[in-house]
């Protein structure tokens, strides 16, 4: 049977948030991918481009992995009880439990955060401890079976741990070469701590005006 590997699906997610971990976990060898929503229609993202799912929250078969992205549409999320409910059913049986960016908030208001260090984008982060987790700092923490990623891009790296742990580390070397990920920022920048107080409020603001546009404020 294939590795079943399940990411949840919801209005104005962070596209990168999903398709990044999504394009390495497809090249595992044995993977069977499950996109996962309410309902078949197309569900829009925060960049315009709109996914499409291949389950829904009913017809989703028990799952290996369990991966929640994370963006905007996160805070709607967190108290729907069909959602949460699911996220707890699956997380309770799944080997691995994992998220991207906010959506580590979606795993702690599921209560699969308690007692767990977890990643969360550096904005958002100062939420985990609500939900019983350990704020950590680093782009992918791993504790036991919870993997959970910072910010956006670091799905990719977060999804590359996933398939050294599950297929051993050949496997996910050769998959990054294979998607050359051999990253080379044009700025130093990608992280508070080297951007600065400046830049870092301008990032904020920038966060705060896109929710603003997502709820019509």
């Amino acid at each position: 049977m294939p590795f079943r590997i399940g990411f949840l699906l919801y209005p104005h997610l962070t596209q990168l948030d999903l398709t990044g971990p999504a394009q390495v976990l497809a090249a595992m060898s044995d993977s069977a991918l499950h996109f996962v929503w309410k309902s078949l229609e197309p569900v829009p993202s925060d960049a315009g481009i709109s996914l499409l799912p291949s389950d829904t929250l009913q017809s989703c078969p028990d799952l290996d992995m369990l991966l929640v992205p994370g963006g905007p549409g996160q805070q709607a999320l967190m108290r729907d009880g069909a959602v949460l409910a699911w996220l707890q059913r699956q997380g309770a049986q799944a080997s691995w439990v994992t998220s991207v960016c906010s959506g580590s908030l979606l795993l702690g208001a599921a209560g699969l955060l308690k007692g767990y260090s977890a990643a969360c984008h550096w904005a958002y982060r100062d939420y985990l401890p609500a939900f019983g987790a350990r704020i950590d700092e680093r782009r992918v923490v791993v504790d036991r079976n919870r993997i959970t990623g910072g910010g956006v891009t670091s799905g990719i790296d977060l999804a590359l741990w996933l398939v050294a742990l599950v297929r051993g580390e050949e496997e996910a070397k050769a998959i990054q070469l294979q998607l050359e990920y051999a990253p080379q920022p044009p700025f130093n920048c990608g992280r508070p701590e080297l951007a600065g107080a400046a830049l870092t409020a301008q990032a904020r603001q920038r966060l705060a005006a896109d929710l603003k546009r997502l709820n019509g404020v």
